[in-house]
């Protein structure tokens, strides 16, 4: 596995237990279509929830957010409508969240969460 296929997969590992820990319910992670692919898709309450994850090196996170501009916003929705399709889900209740990963040697990762994230 390259370096930068292991810093992702750290980061959705963090990511995951990140959510996880405040009451979202893991359904799945890495879901492909041809569209692409969708880090993790969870459950917070009645809401499906589809997390875009974003890993950088040394802690910071504020770079991450911005990395995630309109083009890739558009393919995020794009790919969270053929999920809810592909799985008959067209009327719930569902958001795009970013969860950025700055991860840190010797330390915790820091993890900052933005929900509903698309600028609509």
């Amino acid at each position: 596995m390259t370096q930068r296929r292991e810093r992702g997969a750290q980061a959705e590992r963090a990511a995951a237990e990140y959510l996880h820990q405040r009451g979202y319910r893991i359904v799945e992670t890495n879901w492909r279509c041809r569209q692409g692919e969708i880090d993790i898709i969870a459950r917070h309450g009645e809401t499906l929830v589809f997390v875009e994850v974003r890993a950088r090196s040394g802690g910071a996170t504020a770079a991450a957010f911005e990395s995630v501009g309109p083009v890739k916003q558009e393919r995020l929705a794009r790919l969270a409508h053929a999920y809810l399709s592909e799985h008959e889900l067209e009327d719930a209740n569902w958001r795009v969240d970013i969860v950025a990963v700055g991860l840190r040697p010797s330390a915790p990762p820091l993890i900052e969460h933005a929900e509903n994230a698309l600028d609509w």
